[in-house]
């Protein structure tokens, strides 16, 4: 009778002895615990990605033996796991390919410590806010602002280094996107709860990318389908009548295939116009957004692929909130001149394949490529612009650190544009093509860890603008092991085009004169930076500083300084730059307790008829300060926002009947955003509000029907008062 419950006590456990776990912890070769590393078992799909903490844990698939940890800027360590083996720890080296390393604030924003001046946004702290897209993702980053660019399409726009996120350089785990015409409406095709983290590099960056990052990069890496199975879910709803719906689940087809599909919806219920002046303060937004990711691995081949449909709807104009304080021909003439309708479509595709040569020395082959479709067809008031575009890029690249200290890395790359404009306005029919093939070699010196220096050259050539080179330089002196020293010299160049990246401008009345259907930006950039990590009574710190210099060869601009009842698109050559400096500072004062300030001042010019002057609508300051509590047992988290907003310089303005329509400034102002969570196992429950100081912009629409003037692009402030929201959040495993 033992004998036979034995046997079937053996069986039984046969299943769970197949799902035996091994956990661990994944760490730099400075100690740093690495939040958002992966660990994967070779030959498989099975993997995971590790906490806050830099803790995993994930399931042995049968017959697997070597586990594999990785992290951005860090070689990859595979160990080999005996099958009694339960717990694994990692202790990854700096990669000096792209040399990256890391030091915590907090725990979801990161410094990387790299040659380049990059921070690392972990979704520990995308969720301190509501975070419903790419646009709302940056509210506790000191570096980057985001704003409206009017108040009529709702297009939010980034600033980096003091200057627009147009010179901003676009990635997608790595592959440049979003140019063209979805850059006025690109931070709001990302959803939060679909980001795995966000990579912001300041000044001039690798030229493994292409040749168009001026002030810095941004890259964005989506959830991997390679993760333990697993559903999320998030549901959010605002006092403004939005509501948002996420959904993403992965599955293992196979120990070496796996797939993820990711879902969102988001709808504004209702219109807003909260200084009643007959206008929505924004757009309704309703779009559909849906992300199919497949994976494949093997110990000589990775291939990540990507399928993405968006539809978005805006809608805006006059709000009848307040319809009866408007005559009926009131009202039609406001609709004439204020509605705006633009309707998006987008097809996206990418797949990365790396061919690993050898494994041991880093050696691998990789081929990048991205097909890209969209169209816009708006109506802005009284005028009409339809646009499209397609883009085909591919870039094949080799890399090497076999001869350490000494790396390598070079390759191919092709880019083609095709834009197609239908106007009512301008010419009816306007064309743009764009070839761009081009080569770059990259190489490092790593010195010890203590002296790295990176230096590329590009060359390309286009068939509007002919040969051009890309050169860039940076270095990195670590004093001592909590000092780091850092330069940066680069130059960068951009195809602008006009009728698409200026197309918020047509929603005023004010004419536009598009001189070209496109044009060039060519500008330098050179940055210095200092950081100083260090303990005091048992609490970490930190100190960083830097300096950045962006000179313009040449520019497209918005001129409305030469003559104010005309916005002229013009191609300068004159003297334009920005200057910024900001210091940061972050103290752990008490076990889940951190507190961040930082403060940075913009001086960014550009000449307008032969006079250098200050850029309008650009705040001459930002101050920040954050503050997240969490307690001990990690139940609940706590978090705050202020940002200090200094005032600036508004364009020349029209004058009707001897008066100005505006002021030649704007104020300063203030903003405070709080946030509440509560986790349990699965799900968590969060609470928040943004804007509760109340200060809104008085002004965001000017109109005046007597002198046939409508312009809502004057926007430099909230055009919202106080927000509360609420959401839910679910994680199930498997």
């Amino acid at each position: 009778m033992k004998q036979i419950v034995s046997i079937l006590f053996i069986l039984l456990s046969l299943p769970l002895m197949a799902a035996v776990k091994v956990r661990g912890g994944v760490t730099a070769e400075d100690g740093e615990p690495l939040a958002g590393a992966t660990v994967i078992w070779l030959g498989s799909t099975r993997g995971t990605v590790t906490d806050a903490d830099g803790l995993y844990e994930i399931t042995r698939p049968k017959g697997a033996t070597r586990l594999i940890a990785s992290y951005v800027g860090c070689l990859a360590d595979t160990v080999t796991v005996p099958l009694n083996e339960k717990e694994v720890d990692f202790e990854l080296k700096f990669n000096t390919l792209t040399e990256v390393t890391v030091t915590t604030r907090g725990k979801g924003l990161r410094r990387l410590q790299g040659v380049e001046n990059s921070s690392m946004i972990g979704r520990t702290e995308l969720f301190k806010a509501a975070c419903c897209n790419l646009g709302e993702s940056f509210t506790t980053n000191p570096s980057v602002d985001v704003t409206y660019s009017d108040a009529a399409t709702g297009a939010k726009q980034i600033r980096l280094l003091g200057l627009s996120g147009s010179y901003v350089q676009m990635l997608t785990e790595n592959i440049p996107n979003f140019r063209g015409i979805s850059v006025p409406y690109s931070l709001g095709y990302v959803p939060g709860p679909w980001m795995q983290s966000i990579q912001v590099s300041k000044g001039c960056s690798s030229v493994k990318n292409g040749y168009e990052s001026i002030t810095g990069q941004i890259d964005i890496e989506y959830l991997k389908p390679q993760t333990d199975e697993q559903i999320n879910a998030n549901l959010y709803g605002d006092s403004k009548a939005k509501i948002e719906a996420n959904a993403d689940g992965n599955i293992h087809l196979t120990d070496k295939l796996s797939t993820a599909l990711l879902l969102h919806y988001e709808d504004a219920l209702a219109d807003h116009d909260s200084n009643k002046d007959g206008f929505s303060d924004s757009p309704r937004i309703r779009q559909v957004n849906l992300l199919n990711r497949w994976a494949y691995f093997s110990r000589r081949y990775i291939m990540q692929t990507s399928f993405n449909v968006i539809d978005e709807r805006r809608r805006s104009g006059v709000s009848h909130h307040h319809a009866d304080a408007f005559t009926e021909e009131e009202m039609m003439k406001m609709s004439a001149v204020g509605t705006m309708l633009i309707d998006s479509r987008r097809y996206d595709l990418w797949t990365k394949n790396a061919f690993v040569i050898d494994p041991d020395d880093g050696r691998n082959v990789a081929l990048m490529l991205n097909f890209s479709n969209q169209t816009n067809d708006g109506i802005y008031g009284t005028k009409r612009l339809d646009s499209y575009q397609s883009t085909v890029y591919g870039s094949l690249m080799f890399e090497t650190d076999a001869n350490a200290p000494h790396s390598l890395s070079a390759g191919l790359s092709l880019n083609h544009d095709h834009f197609r404009h239908i106007t009512d306005f301008a010419e009816p029919m306007m064309r743009t093509t764009e070839t761009v093939p081009g080569a770059y070699a990259q190489y490092t010196f790593n010195h010890q860890e203590k002296f790295v220096a990176m230096v590329g050259l590009r060359y390309d050539h286009s068939n509007l603008f002919g040969n051009f080179i890309t050169p860039r330089a940076h270095v990195k002196w670590n004093i001592t092991p909590a000092v780091a020293l850092r330069g940066s010299a680069g130059k960068g160049y951009r195809t602008v085009n006009t009728l698409a990246e200026y197309s918020y401008l047509l929603t005023s009345t004010i004419p536009v004169r598009f001189n070209s259907a496109y044009g060039r930006d060519e500008a330098w950039n050179f940055g210095a930076s200092a950081s100083w990590s260090f303990s005091l009574w048992k609490r970490n710190f930190s100190l960083s500083g830097e300096y950045y210099y962006t000179t313009f060869d040449q520019q497209l601009i918005a001129d409305r300084e030469s003559d104010p009842m005309l916005i002229d698109i013009v191609q300068s050559d004159a003297r334009s730059y920005s200057h910024t400096v900001q210091v940061e500072a972050t103290a752990e004062l008490f076990k889940g307790f951190s507190l961040t300030g930082a403060y940075r001042y913009n001086d960014v010019r550009e000449t307008y008829s032969g006079t250098l002057d200050r850029k309008a609508l650009v705040p001459r300051y930002k101050g920040l300060l954050t503050a997240s509590y969490t307690t001990p047992l990690e139940l609940w988290q706590f978090d705050a926002t202020v940002q200090f907003n200094g005032g600036g310089q508004l364009p020349a303005s029209p004058v009707v009947d001897g008066k100005p329509l505006w002021g030649n400034s704007f104020k300063s102002f203030t903003r405070l955003n709080l946030q509440v969570t509560r986790h349990w196992r699965n799900f968590s429950v969060y609470a928040g509000g943004e804007n509760l100081t109340g200060f809104t912009q008085k002004n965001p629409v000017i109109y005046l029907p007597a002198a046939d003037i409508y312009d809502p692009t004057m926007v430099w402030g909230p055009v919202h008062g106080a927000m509360f929201y609420a959401g839910f959040r679910l994680n199930l495993k498997k």
